[in-house]
């Protein structure tokens, strides 16, 4: 019988392997000040293009001081104990109801962390007998959510609505056989991509078969739509959508998130996700400062005016210079490069260092080998001078990466390595 540690000390992984060059610089990097467009990153000053402040409220001066009112009025434990036996509030039922009316649902209920409240919301959505159809590029905690799964589940191509079709058409037959039912699943915004979820074109499969639809919208709730209200609102399908999902982590700058359907079907999650009701409830502190933010969304529709002013300008002028940003549609801003993964650490020490830009490094196995993705996130606080920099910066970079400099710069990590 093996240790069941032996196949760690083996193998590390497709990132691990790397951690002795990478760590605290490439991956686990200590940004340093307050969340803005510039930071300190090892005691230089940098452009920082990868907080997901969309709406720059991390830092507002009313968010802070609100914050900072309720962690003195109830401190950072109120209310101790999980919604269900002693951390509910008139502040939650509030701030559940105001969530609930700006996303044009029936009821909305809170969720103390977007990522184990989506996984445990897929969890209690489905039997055993039901079936789960999914993009096969939905985030790491919808997969997660898929896995608690004890019966079928299919996924379907990114974005690719006839992939979608056949996949449902074998969902239905298995659903026939099973008594179940299916549950289809996408993201408003793809966040590695930027790419929207087809979401008007899946509700129009519903006229053909009969499935319900979850989509977790955490990139788009406050960046898209007339209002905010998400990529549902943005295409036209928002009552279409039987369960919505978003994070406070994105527009809102904060930590929590919230589901929203109808009544029935929120009153039924309620008393049956399991990461809620065996957990603490969203501190009081999270609860006030997210009542404030929301506020802020409905009443201050410039903050994502100036937004999209910023994000506009960034994605016109990298295409204007011939690069490559695939088919985002949204805030998330990806520069797609070819190169191995020296080649990217070299480059992004370069950005930095060199050039005072600090954005996040993608690469395989979360992209395809030979790839390399630079994801960029604009925000509201973000200034047209941070724009002109980073293009300059990046015209650079590009032309550094084809003359080969990278692959030169990064040839004794691969020898150290032995790659």
């Amino acid at each position: 019988m093996k240790d069941l540690f032996e196949k760690i000390y083996r193998d590390k992984g497709p990132l691990g392997k790397w951690a002795a060059q990478a760590e605290g610089y490439f991956v686990f990097p200590k940004l340093e000040g307050q969340i803005s467009n510039r930071m300190k990153f090892q005691g230089k000053d940098v452009i920082t293009w990868s907080i997901n402040d969309y709406l720059g409220l991390a830092n507002h001066p009313e968010v802070r001081k609100v914050d900072a009112e309720a962690a003195a009025d109830y401190g950072s434990a109120y209310p101790m104990g999980a919604r269900m036996m002693s951390g509910h509030t008139d502040l939650h039922e509030t701030l559940q109801t105001q969530l609930a009316e700006f996303v044009n649902k029936e009821a909305a209920y809170l969720l103390n962390f977007g990522y184990q409240g989506i996984m445990s919301t897929v969890d209690a959505l489905v039997a055993k007998d039901d079936i789960i159809v999914y993009d096969v590029d939905s985030h790491a905690c919808i997969i997660d959510g898929v896995r608690l799964h004890m019966g079928k589940r299919f996924t379907y191509k990114h974005n690719d609505i006839e992939s979608l079709e056949k996949n449902l058409e074998r969902a239905t037959k298995m659903a026939e056989q099973t008594g179940g039912g299916i549950l289809v699943i996408s993201e408003g915004v793809f966040g590695m991509r930027g790419e929207q979820g087809r979401l008007k074109e899946i509700v129009e499969l519903k006229k053909k078969f009969n499935f319900r639809f979850l989509v977790d919208d955490a990139h788009g709730f406050g960046t898209l739509g007339a209002t905010g209200a998400g990529a549902g609102e943005e295409q036209g399908v928002q009552d279409d959508i039987d369960v919505y999902f978003a994070t406070f982590a994105k527009s809102m700058a904060s930590t929590g998130a919230f589901i929203a359907a109808d009544k029935e079907i929120i009153d039924y999650l309620k008393y049956n996700l399991r990461s809620q009701m065996f957990a603490k409830s969203l501190q009081m502190t999270l609860t006030v400062g997210a009542l404030k933010r929301l506020e802020m969304l409905k009443t201050m529709p410039e903050l994502k005016e100036n937004l999209w002013k910023i994000v506009n300008a960034l994605q016109s002028g990298l295409k204007a210079r011939g690069f490559d940003i695939g088919n985002t549609q949204s805030c998330v801003t990806p520069v797609y490069l070819k190169g191995s993964i020296p080649e990217a650490m070299a480059l992004v020490r370069d950005l930095r260092e060199n050039h005072g830009i600090f954005c996040s490094i993608v690469v395989y196995p979360v992209i395809p080998k030979g790839l390399i993705l630079l994801r960029m996130i604009p925000t509201a606080t973000h200034t047209l001078q941070d724009v002109e920099e980073t293009l300059v910066a990046f015209d650079a970079i590009r032309t550094r990466l084809e003359n080969g400099t990278y692959k030169r710069m990064s040839a004794a990590l691969i020898a150290a390595m032995g790659e």
